[in-house]
């Protein structure tokens, strides 16, 4: 390991691992699956240059009350929307989820 980005230690390694499931943290989220993050763009960055054709699996973390019922505001071309939402209230699913469980 070596140290990495605000002192956080990372793998040495220079294989990638591109996992099938991104736990993404939120400071607020909407019903479309639009979250508002901490301002510094990383998570949009990161599914952008995605390498391969299949982006993983995005589930935010997020408090109930963190909900947006009017929409994240100021949505951005280059924002993407989560799969889900996870909250202590339960799941909420949105995009790929919930085209799934419609059967879509």
């Amino acid at each position: 390991m070596r140290e990495g980005h605000h002192g956080i230690p990372e793998p040495e390694s220079a294989e990638a691992a591109l996992p099938d499931l991104l736990l993404v943290p939120c400071v607020g989220f909407d019903g479309d699956g639009y979250r508002l993050g901490y301002g510094g763009g990383y998570y949009d960055r990161t599914l952008a240059a995605w390498p391969g054709a299949a982006l993983p699996l995005t589930v935010g973390i997020a408090y109930e009350a963190c909900r947006i019922d009017d929409g994240v505001p100021e949505r951005g071309a280059h924002d993407l929307p989560l799969d889900a939402v996870v909250t202590e209230a339960g799941a909420h699913l949105v995009g790929r989820l919930a085209a799934r469980q419609a059967g879509l």
